[in-house]
């Protein structure tokens, strides 16, 4: 007959930490919590709103870490809060972000009640790539300040977002904020080499970051492209040209790898549409 659950630790009314045939789970369900306590058997045929597995030892073991360190009601509303980013994504979660992700809310936390500011350079960026991140991180940030009657600033969705487009993604959270910066960096050159200022709720500025982004995947997965009218390009949008291999250089020191001619190209064909709608 399968074993029962046994009760590690108690999170809150929903979130329980919990041990079968010696894998630790994270079993949410309403009022699982309730009156419960370690030591305590849950029935294996329970059927539960979601369970997570953390088999890896390793990560098992900076969980438990986490844990000792961290308020269990916090911990227990960050498992909430991952379990509707699943249901929102349709995604399965990787046990690192039980980590990552509470981790990082944790800290924000312990700063908001400092009153230190949360800054987000990237927001625009952010709004403009990972618009249905956003709508899901902001879903999240309502969640933790009903449950820890407190504050937080739309900056920390941005944050939030970007750990949401690592998970759809299967991309490194590192290489999702690598693409905030190099578009805002490549704004930022545009508008200082031109004398102007770039409308960042503008659409033309949504398909140049949208661009941007897509470009950067191509340039770390090494995906090749064609651009028959490269030769065209160069000739017809001369100085929009000279300006996309500006915004190159500074990409291939970003990415420490070379950007491709063929994706210069493309680049130059966005920035002289940039320009245009400037003009006009």
């Amino acid at each position: 007959m399968p074993a029962d659950y046994n009760v590690i630790k108690v999170f809150n009314n929903n979130v329980v930490l919990a041990k079968n045939v010696g894998t630790e789970k994270i079993l949410i369900k309403k009022g699982i919590g309730f009156r419960a306590k370690v030591g305590d058997r849950i029935p294996i045929n329970t059927e539960f709103e979601r369970v997570f597995v953390i088999e890896n030892p390793e990560t098992s073991l900076k969980f438990n870490q986490l844990i000792t360190r961290i308020d269990d009601k916090l911990v227990g509303i960050c498992e909430e809060v991952l379990h509707m980013i699943c249901l929102a994504t349709g995604e399965k979660l990787d046990e690192d972000m039980h980590i990552r992700l509470t981790d990082h809310i944790a800290f924000t936390i312990y700063r908001i009640q400092k009153n230190d500011k949360i800054d987000n350079p990237f927001m625009i960026e952010i709004e403009t790539l990972y618009r249905k991140e956003m709508e899901i991180a902001r879903e999240a940030i309502k969640l933790l300040e009903k449950a820890l009657n407190i504050s937080i600033p739309d900056e920390e969705a941005g944050f939030i977002a970007l750990h949401i487009h690592s998970l759809k993604s299967k991309d490194k959270l590192s290489n999702t904020i690598k693409y905030a910066y190099i578009c805002n960096s490549a704004i930022e050159i545009i508008e200082d080499e031109l004398g102007i200022e770039i409308d960042r709720t503008s659409i033309d500025y949504a398909r140049f970051a949208s661009h941007i982004r897509y470009a950067v995947e191509r340039i770390l997965k090494n995906i090749t492209i064609k651009n028959e009218l490269l030769s065209v390009i160069k000739k017809t949008y001369k100085d929009s040209y000279k300006l996309a291999k500006v915004v190159r250089k500074m990409m291939e020191e970003e990415l420490y790898t070379r950007v491709p001619e063929e994706e210069v190209g493309y680049l130059t064909l966005h920035i002289e549409r940039l320009k245009n709608a400037i003009d006009k």
